[in-house]
């Protein structure tokens, strides 16, 4: 599966979303720069078939197809659009997503779903106290629980705080294992993923106030359809110059989910996780009858950025 991203734009201007190009493969983790609390939820949703640009447009495998990009690209964790609420317990997140996978999803099969991926102790917790690599752990693995789900967007990790060795390696195992990931980051976190072994030789945009352009492909190829120049990252001097690395055995967190039976699922249905379909409400579009229509929601609205208590990143992360 290839998603190219061509020339979209969202807002007047721009605002929104800049003129934008990217592509997402099958087997490849890239991460992009997007900055500002806007951009990276409507770039999220313009790359997943959920808002449809102002120019520009969206193609899976070489044809533009909503319907078929929005059944095969999941949208994760998106401000306002498809987090959950940071006061849900993770067992019911997790119940209510194996409900729309089609699987059971009573109290006890979450927290043997939680069980399954080593994390059965935090079920009774809220997801806004969660660690953050433990929370893209979870929330990636139950977006890709459909059979129809051939990869995922995810939106903007970073503002739950830690490090983003965690999340960002837990991306690329997603990728090893025969999905397409596209994660949303800022500059912050992209300065530190481009450090990592497996992003030194790739290009990477640092200015959030140009078009955003493809970042880090871990498999060795980066692709920038006719996006402008982007400035180059701040002086390293101004960063650490030691980035601490991820250890060389996984953390639990970070493991593979154990062998046996694969949770899986016959069929698809609308979720929290995949399935928004928003418009922007400042610039309605005509009704064309050849393609979905999507029903407009409010802009949204600002989400405070949790921050962790412990900046080694120990803890289960900060309680919003």
């Amino acid at each position: 599966m290839r998603i190219a991203v061509h020339d979209v734009s969202k807002g007047k201007k721009g605002h929104a979303l800049p003129t934008t190009s990217l592509e997402i493969e099958t087997g490849h983790a890239r991460f992009v720069l997007a900055e500002t609390e806007l951009r990276p939820t409507v770039l999220g949703l313009i790359a997943t078939g959920r808002m449809r640009p102002d120019t520009g447009e969206v193609t899976i495998d070489g044809t533009r197809n909503d319907r078929d990009l929005r059944r095969r690209m999941a949208l994760v964790d998106a401000p306002e659009v498809s987090d959950p609420h940071p006061g849900v317990t993770l067992a019911a997140v997790v119940g209510e997503e194996l409900m729309f996978a089609g699987l059971p999803a009573t109290p006890l099969h979450a927290r043997r779903w939680l069980e399954q991926i080593g994390f059965a102790e935090l079920a009774a917790q809220p997801i806004g106290t969660i660690k953050p690599s433990v929370r893209v752990r979870v929330m990636a693995e139950l977006a890709v629980l459909r059979d129809d789900v051939e990869g995922f967007v995810l939106v903007s990790p970073d503002r739950h705080g830690g490090r983003p060795e965690g999340w960002w390696r837990i991306a690329t195992e997603f990728a090893e294992r025969g999905f397409a990931v596209l994660v949303i980051v800022g500059g912050s976190a992209a300065a530190v993923i481009e450090r990592l072994p497996e992003a030194l030789e790739t290009d990477y945009p640092s200015n959030a106030t140009v078009p955003v352009r493809p970042l880090a492909d871990v498999t060795g190829s980066t692709t920038v359809r006719d996006a402008d120049p982007a400035t180059p990252v701040d002086d390293p001097a101004d960063t650490p110059g030691d980035v601490e690395r991820a250890p060389a055995q996984p953390e639990r967190d970070e493991t593979p989910l154990p062998a046996g039976d694969p949770v899986s699922s016959r069929s698809a249905s609308p979720s929290s996780l995949n399935d928004p379909v928003v418009e922007d409400p400042a610039a309605p579009e005509a009704a064309d009858p050849g393609e979905d229509q999507t029903a407009p929601v409010p802009d949204p609205a600002p989400v405070a950025n949790p921050t962790d208590t412990d900046p080694t990143d120990t803890a289960n992360g900060a309680e919003r």
